[in-house]
């Protein structure tokens, strides 16, 4: 179990806090020494912010986690308009560093594809763990590149529970109040239950969004500036798998690597169909991720990869304007 502090400590081990590692939303993360010599990163919660529902939704989710692709949380603190979490350092950061260029100009974009494919492996082993290696069924329902860390040696370790839902195991739907999630990423049923209910297929599909952004390396929802701009994100990828293209038109790549991301490419394909039952369990994507090429299917196109769906334009559009965007595409 992760050990309390107190905040007097969680500043004496932060070295008042002068070691800043990242930022995200209305959290700072500081990298920080134990009294032992271990690197952890040090999390700390903006006071002004909730009443510390997703504090306790986190501490309560990961603790009940072991899981060499899941972080570790070793030590919390709980004080009054004063919280923080105590996770294992990780060296190389999140995952969207390395694959997002126009946030981060020295992104290294250019994993080699064994590195890739074991990335992709380790996040889904770490999902089907969550979904069914526990006690209790654990939703985490934020998919996505910021959440996903990386050690030295690039092992990925899924992070931030904070929106994550623990249900019995043999739950296969679960009841949650309003969206979940992060534009992009989040399934249609969790934007809108007529697509039927949310369950551990709605993580799922923000995998396959996610692997399929690795491979694009590219926002999923970012139509600018490339030559998919007048294409949904999906069917750029479906057009170029359709067409043989190695979907980074890299002239170096070997057929042994083009297999490799054909295969990624598929299976993701298939996690992101609109129905939840037409997409595979975690324990099934792993299947096939390891398996030969000529084991997986070519998925259908997803609904949501509509020719007939105008291209989102984010940078103007709020974040209600892209929900009702897909709320009203969904449907038709």
């Amino acid at each position: 179990m992760p050990r309390r502090y107190s905040y007097t400590e969680v500043k004496r081990i932060t070295n008042s806090f002068q070691d800043k590692f990242g930022q995200g939303g209305y959290r700072l993360v500081y990298k920080a020494s134990l009294s032992d010599g271990r690197q952890v990163a040090v999390k700390v919660i903006n006071e002004s912010k909730g009443n510390g529902e997703e504090f306790i939704n986190e501490v309560a989710s990961i603790s009940r986690t072991s899981h060499m692709n899941i972080v570790s949380l070793l030590g919390y603190s709980y004080e009054v308009n004063k919280r923080a979490l105590i996770y294992e350092f990780m060296s190389k950061g999140s995952l969207d560093k390395f694959i997002y260029k126009s946030e981060f100009p020295n992104a290294i974009c250019d994993f080699d594809w064994n590195t890739l494919f074991q990335i992709a492996i380790g996040i889904a082993r770490g999902l089907e763990y969550l979904h069914n290696g526990c006690s209790s069924r654990i939703l985490h329902l934020d998919i996505k590149p910021q959440n996903i860390l990386l050690d030295e040696d690039f092992c990925p370790k899924i992070s931030d529970f904070g929106l994550a839902k623990i249900c019995q195991r043999k739950d296969s739907i679960v009841s949650i109040l309003g969206t979940r999630g992060t534009i992009g990423y989040m399934a249609p049923e969790v934007i809108n239950r007529a697509f039927g209910g949310v369950s551990y297929k709605s993580d799922v599909y923000s995998y396959g969004m996610l692997m399929l952004e690795m491979i694009g390396g590219r926002k999923n929802y970012d139509t600018g500036g490339s030559c998919s701009s007048e294409v949904y994100f999906p069917d750029w990828i479906y057009k170029d798998l359709e067409q043989g293209n190695t979907l980074l038109n890299c002239l170096t790549i070997s057929e042994e690597e083009n297999d490799m991301v054909r295969k990624i490419t598929l299976v993701s394909l298939w996690c992101i169909q609109t129905k939840p039952s037409d997409r595979p369990p975690m324990d099934k994507v792993i299947e096939m991720l390891l398996g030969s090429l000529s084991s997986v299917s070519y998925p259908p196109k997803p609904v949501l990869s509509s020719p007939e769906r105008p291209p989102l334009q984010v940078s103007n559009m709020s974040s209600s304007d892209l929900y009702e965007t897909n709320s009203i595409t969904v449907s038709k």
